[in-house]
């Protein structure tokens, strides 16, 4: 095939059929600040988005707390019927919005959880990077008020670093984190909302169940909610 009329092997020619459709996708402000400063970062967060998408696959109405540009959502939006993506900061609704393909649509809107539950009923809730910039005093209404829009059959994922990680952290990190925890005390917080909660470690990409202290990061898996 020539140059002129394609791709030199034939099975990339959808590559250009997938321009045509969906342009070149940009990245939202908060990945693209990863991707230019430290590129390694972008493949942790968007690792945390695939979990929370294989644990929630086939669930029907799912709620994003903290999407921030809602760059990861995609991931998720691949495997439920339904994503609705909620931030307090209107510019990165705005930011998510702007980009947002017709061929991948989701639900955004700007809302403060700490003023009160989403409208509607969710089968499961995911908040990434969210709590650990709650302050401790305001954390029973921020995860009352998620909780409340969770079904009885729902579940939720709260994933963030822990405070182990936090003698790691980027003083811009540690600007924004003022409610880290351990592994042990992220599960204890958290049954207090849930009948069962299952911590598990993050180093870089690989989720696992080891040692609490030396994860870099938490994901907490909730269900029965009380």
């Amino acid at each position: 095939m020539s140059t002129g009329s394609g791709t030199k092997e034939p099975q990339y020619n959808m590559l250009f059929d997938v321009k045509r459709k969906h342009g070149v996708s940009r990245l939202g402000v908060m990945v693209n600040e990863s991707w230019n400063q430290d590129p390694k970062r972008t493949v942790f967060t968007l690792v945390r988005y695939k979990f929370v998408s294989r644990l929630f696959e086939g669930r029907e109405k799912v709620l994003e707390v903290g999407c921030a540009d809602a760059f990861g959502t995609r991931i998720v939006q691949q495997t439920v019927g339904h994503v609705t993506a909620v931030d307090f900061d209107p510019l990165f609704i705005e930011d998510a919005r702007e980009r947002m393909d017709p061929h991948w649509p989701f639900d955004l809107a700007v809302h403060d959880m700490l003023a009160g539950p989403v409208s509607g009923t969710f089968d499961a809730i995911y908040a990434l990077d969210v709590l650990e910039h709650i302050e401790p005093d305001l954390e029973h209404k921020f995860l009352a008020n998620t909780v409340a829009s969770l079904s009885p059959t729902g579940v939720a994922i709260f994933g963030m670093p822990s405070l182990e990680s936090q003698a790691y952290a980027s003083p811009q990190s540690k600007e924004g984190h003022v409610n880290c925890k351990t592994g042990k005390d992220l599960k204890a917080t958290l049954e207090k909302y849930f009948h069962s909660v299952f911590i598990f470690s993050m180093n870089d990409e690989v989720v696992h169940t080891g040692f609490y202290p030396m994860a870099h990061y938490l994901m907490g898996v909730c269900a029965h909610p009380k």
